[in-house]
């Protein structure tokens, strides 16, 4: 069995504060990608790099105390990539990808795990213009990617994609995060590109959500959105067969998302 992990960790310094690691330490993950770390190198080095027993592989953004990714994998990959080859996003510390090309008994032959962040909108019409460009590049580049290996992209992606993935879906149809817009690039994803929403193939059910709003009492009313994915090529989705949404302690503004896949690295 694989255990993967997706947080958005809105600082890791935060994060860890709160009890982050000591829950890491516990959950019994074999891959954690985060979001968000809000650090650079000098501050990762020596005392994030890593966490639980496994390595961590960092996409940091030129601007200090913003963005920023990382991927923890106990198995050493073959091969990784910072970055996906756009100077604009790629210097905001968005995405790092560890391929796994092995062979062995229910191993992946050929796989990507991609902890990814999307950009929100939310700040203003330029940032919403930026997450738009982000979306037209990102979307040619995983299919590309999914003709030549199964991928798993993990992260905050910013985007409720139906009704049912937010608690106020009618009050947020003009709001960054559920433009029709946004919502149509989730749908050419899984219907066009071939990619799957693996936690709600699992679990079809309302108000489950993976973020809320630090206003008024949103999570303890669970008044929140399912922006956090993992987004599957066909052939690793079909192989997950359970989630987790980690509530019962707060590291963040966002709750861990945890997903077991039958297969080994």
């Amino acid at each position: 069995m694989f255990r993967l992990v997706s947080l958005n960790l809105n600082g890791i310094r935060s994060a860890a504060a709160k009890g982050f690691e000591a829950w890491a330490e516990g959950v019994g993950t074999d891959c954690m990608g985060v979001q968000e770390l809000k650090a650079q190198a000098d501050v990762v080095a020596g005392r994030f790099d890593m966490l639980a027993g496994m390595k961590g592989r960092f996409h940091y953004a030129e601007k200090k105390g913003y963005s920023g990714v990382g991927l923890y994998s106990r198995k050493r990959p073959s091969a990784v990539r910072l970055g996906f080859g756009d100077a604009e996003f790629d210097a905001e510390g968005r995405y790092v990808e560890a391929r796994f090309d092995r062979a062995g008994r229910k191993a992946m032959p050929r796989l990507s795990i991609v902890s990814c962040y999307f950009p929100s909108g939310s700040s203003g019409e330029h940032r919403q213009a930026a997450k738009f460009r982000f979306l037209d590049k990102m979307g040619p580049y995983l299919h590309a990617l999914a003709q030549e290996r199964e991928v798993i992209v993990v992260g905050d992606i910013n985007i409720a994609h139906h009704e049912i993935d937010l608690k106020n879906w009618r009050g947020n149809r003009k709001n960054s995060g559920f433009l029709p817009e946004e919502r149509a690039w989730m749908t050419r994803l899984f219907e066009e590109l071939g990619f799957v929403d693996v936690f709600r193939t699992l679990n079809p059910h309302p108000e489950q959500y993976t973020w809320w709003s630090n206003r008024g009492q949103a999570r303890a009313k669970n008044v929140g959105w399912r922006i956090d994915y993992h987004l599957a090529t066909p052939g690793v989705a079909a192989l997950a067969v359970a989630e987790h949404i980690y509530l019962e302690q707060r590291f963040s503004d966002h709750a861990p998302l945890v997903i077991d896949y039958d297969f080994s690295l």
